[in-house]
């Protein structure tokens, strides 16, 4: 590797990165008291709120190579950490200033006897920044943890250049129409570029770095600039080598077979374009390394899906007859052998096109890398059964799932990239039950506790540089925390959640009616993008009235007085209870259509929707002797408009996140043998050749987003039945639902170890291997009765009644 021809995100030359950083919980409390001796420091003539890419180094003596050697590292936007040419580390994960997020690294396998170079990039790209990124000012800190790496402090030491070869440039219409808020397009001037800013090299505009003040932690008194630090909770995001794909189409040159591995070359004064199928859907920094053509361009454009003349995708897998159209990053090439080119951001992409137009000198491509991060969850949970069908269903969910995880949880990966409430509900549960590992979804309960607004609420979104408000969404954070409070073992957590979890509720007890339901509720009061649901919102009557709002008001009611029970305040508890049951009477005895069978949107029952209806059943608010005939009607409807007892009113129906719920209810009212029924929508998506799962059918913006993995979740709980029976997963309960499967398998991770099923239809009755993890005990449903279970391994016979009978001898549909 040439490091002196290095771009700025030339990184790594291992597949699989292994990063020298050093865990949260390893630091000592005095780190996160006390002012530190590191001042942060920016440059003393570049734009600080503006745009700017900013080279720091500084050059420290050692007599021997240490041993260890942490040095805490953070900036504002973002920073690469190198030491000798080598990367360390990128960051911070972000947040907001109140809590923004430093990283520490043991920097001592990079080190050697005598002159060492420390070095940042660190950049801002003002207006353009992505929405999820928050920021005072362009500015870096590095404090070394003790006295022998006290010369390593940022302070006027170091030196700082602009870096006059990297800007940004507008994003295209047609893709920011899309609500385009990610990172934006950037572009590279080899010809300007300083290719030596890591080096020790005097060439370059370098100056003293200016100081802005100490560095703070975030229990520190005093406080100098506007940032309170605190210890990166997350572990590092991976960084792997992986297949850049394959050339599918190209115009204008003939590609060698091998290429992305191999070399091409571009003739002087020509074009050409080469259009690359990854198979899938990544998330991923492209890495581009060219050789000469000394103001050739190439321009890096990225989509998730190929579009037809109509502004249709289609089948994912077709080509014929489809362009591109996506975000992009250029790069401008200076004419020197082996540059590489890497963007600051990571990009999200199947397909990836390069379109080249040299100058007066032919351009070779040597090859194109890519590098896949994300956040580092493992495939800990399983899931497998005789349904081949399934398979790929499992598959694509937990790839959507780690898509759309890095140091936050995101939406879509593409196109904004941001924490949503109602997203992360879904995504967090995925991460207990799939991966085992609670971090992220800690963390973003946290994040959502610290947006919250002197009224009560919560952001629906956070962390983000634009307040967005909707108040269902800080209902459903209060699930966030009772789902955090089932699956782990952390009181002192979920106690330190409820001062916000009780601003949120109070907020919504104001505005109970008299009657018992919702008043209209302001802002953006979303549910589900049903497609006659305003943006989103069911219908209100003038005076509010929502069903579908007031029965998620009952949901997190219910939730908040069993935490308040068991951790908090039992007056408070009585209170929500008390709130729950009127709400709910008022819903069932002034939204309830008897001719129909079904819960209206309002009192004034002029529109009805599944949502209302699956709420209903799954809370509880219709009878229990009503369910399986609304459920019935309410998915008959989705076809025919009929019921058993006759016509039905248009019904809004569900969206993929919203099945969720449906799936939730279902199993409530005792169908869960029926799950495997509501598939049909992610069959067809399959078919379709997506790789991950679409924000809504198409025509759909987004072909990645994680609120439409809950089958992998709905696999683990539903079909293979594994759940927490008490909170923090202390007992277990064990309800499968097979369906029409003869035989499953499943793995849950549970804080002491794995929970591991297998059932097995055997003419008249099930077998049912069952381990439970030393210390964890539970129970079995199954067909009305309740078998005890202990830890260890264990095996059940169970007696497959009628109905059970009947699905195992049918596959749904």
């Amino acid at each position: 590797m040439r490091t002196r021809n290095r771009m700025l995100l030339l990184l790594i030359a291992l597949v699989g990165f292994t990063h020298p950083r050093v865990a949260a919980a390893q630091h000592p409390p005095e780190l996160v008291r006390e002012m530190w001796s590191a001042e942060w420091i920016t440059s003393p003539d570049a734009p600080q709120r503006d745009q700017s890419v900013l080279h720091f180094r500084k050059v420290i003596e050692l007599a021997q190579k240490p041993q260890h050697f942490l040095v805490h590292v953070s900036a504002d936007n973002q920073f690469l950490f190198e030491v000798n040419q080598e990367r360390v580390g990128s960051g911070p994960s972000r947040s907001d200033l109140a809590h923004w997020r430093f990283e520490t690294y043991d920097i001592a396998p990079f080190l050697h006897p005598g002159r060492n170079v420390l070095a940042a990039t660190v950049w801002n790209f003002g207006v353009l920044t992505a929405l999820a990124q928050i920021s005072d000012r362009t500015a870096f800190v590095l404090h070394g943890d003790g006295e022998a790496e006290r010369p390593a402090d940022t302070d006027q030491t170091w030196e700082v250049e602009e870096e006059k070869g990297v800007r940004v440039l507008p994003t295209p219409d047609a893709v920011r129409g899309q609500y385009y808020v990610a990172e934006p397009a950037e572009q590279v001037d080899g010809t300007v570029f300083d290719w030596n800013w890591n080096t020790a090299d005097r060439s370059g505009r370098w100056k003293t770095a200016q100081t802005l003040g100490r560095a703070t932690p975030m229990g520190a008194v005093l406080q100098e600039n506007n940032w309170r630090l605190m210890p990166d909770p997350l572990p590092a995001m991976q960084m792997m080598l992986s297949s850049a794909g394959h050339v599918v189409r190209s115009s204008g040159i003939e590609v060698d077979s091998g290429f992305p591995e191999s070399a091409f070359t571009v003739p002087a004064h020509s074009k050409a374009t080469v259009l690359i199928d990854n198979a899938h859907l990544t998330t991923a920094y492209p890495e581009l390394t060219v050789s000469n053509g000394r103001g050739a361009t190439t321009r890096l454009s990225y989509a998730e899906a190929l579009i037809d003349d109509k502004g249709e995708k289609g089948n994912r897998n077709e080509i014929v007859g489809k362009h591109l159209q996506g975000i992009f990053d250029e790069f401008i090439a200076d004419g020197n052998a082996d540059r590489i080119f890497m963007p600051l951001g990571w990009k999200t992409w199947r397909y990836l096109q390069l379109d080249i137009e040299t100058t007066d000198q032919p351009l070779t491509i040597e090859k194109l890398r890519t590098w896949f991060t994300a956040y580092p969850f493992e495939e800990r949970g399983k899931f497998e059964s005789d349904d081949d069908s399934l398979k790929p269903i499992w598959e694509i969910g937990w790839h959507t799932a780690r898509l759309d995880a890095h140091d936050t949880y995101m939406d879509t990966p593409y196109y904004e990239r941001m924490q949503y409430i109602g997203d992360t509900r879904i995504q967090a549960l995925l991460s207990y039950t799939v991966g085992g590992d609670d971090r992220l979804a800690r963390q973003a309960v946290q994040a959502f506790n610290d947006s919250r607004i002197p009224d009560g609420l919560t952001w629906s979104r956070y962390p983000t540089s634009m307040r967005q408000i909707i108040p269902t969404f800080s209902l459903l954070w209060v699930g966030m925390v009772h789902d955090f409070w089932m699956y782990r073992s952390d009181p002192d957590f979920v106690r330190a959640q409820l001062p916000g979890t009780r601003s949120v509720l109070d907020w919504f007890l104001e505005r109970q009616r008299s009657d018992g339901l919702l008043s209209k509720i302001p802002l953006w009061p979303f549910v589900d993008w049903g497609s006659d649901f305003e943006f989103g919102m069911p219908p209100q009557d003038n005076d509010g009235g929502s069903s579908p709002i007031t029965l998620q008001f009952v949901e997190s009611l219910r939730y908040a007085a069993e935490m308040e029970s068991a951790l908090g305040d039992r007056n408070r508890a009585g209170l929500y209870r008390s709130a729950a049951e009127r709400a709910s009477q008022a819903v069932y005895k002034l939204c309830w259509n008897s001719q129909y069978g079904l819960l209206a949107d309002t009192p004034a029952q002029k529109h009805y929707s599944q949502h209302a209806n699956i709420l209903g059943v799954w809370l509880n608010v219709i009878p229990s002797k009503r369910h399986r005939d609304v459920l019935t009607n309410i998915l008959s409807s989705s076809d025919t408009g009929y019921a058993a007892n006759g016509p039905l009113p248009p019904l809004t129906q569900a969206t993929y996140y919203f099945r969720f719920y449906l799936a939730r209810a279902l199993d409530h009212a005792g169908m869960g043998d029926q799950y495997l029924r509501l598939l049909g929508p992610w069959q067809k998506m399959v078919s379709l050749g997506l790789t991950t799962w679409a924000e809504k059918p198409d025509p759909t913006r987004s072909d990645s987003h994680a609120w439409s993995a809950h089958p992998n979740y709905d696999f683990l709980t539903i079909v293979a039945g594994i759940r927490p029976a008490t909170p923090a997963f202390a007992t277990v309960l064990l309800a499968p639902h097979l369906g029409s499967l003869k035989h499953v398998s499943a793995v849950v991770p549970h804080p002491k170890g794995m929970i591991e099923v297998e059932y097995t239809v055997e003419h008249s009755s099930v077998k049912a291997v069952i381990n439970l993890p030393a210390g964890v005990a539970g129970a079995l449903l199954w067909d009305g009765k309740t078998s005890t279970l202990h830890e260890g391994k264990q095996e059940l016979q169970l007696r497959l009644g009628s109905t059970a009978r009947r699905n195992a001898s049918t596959r749904g549909n």
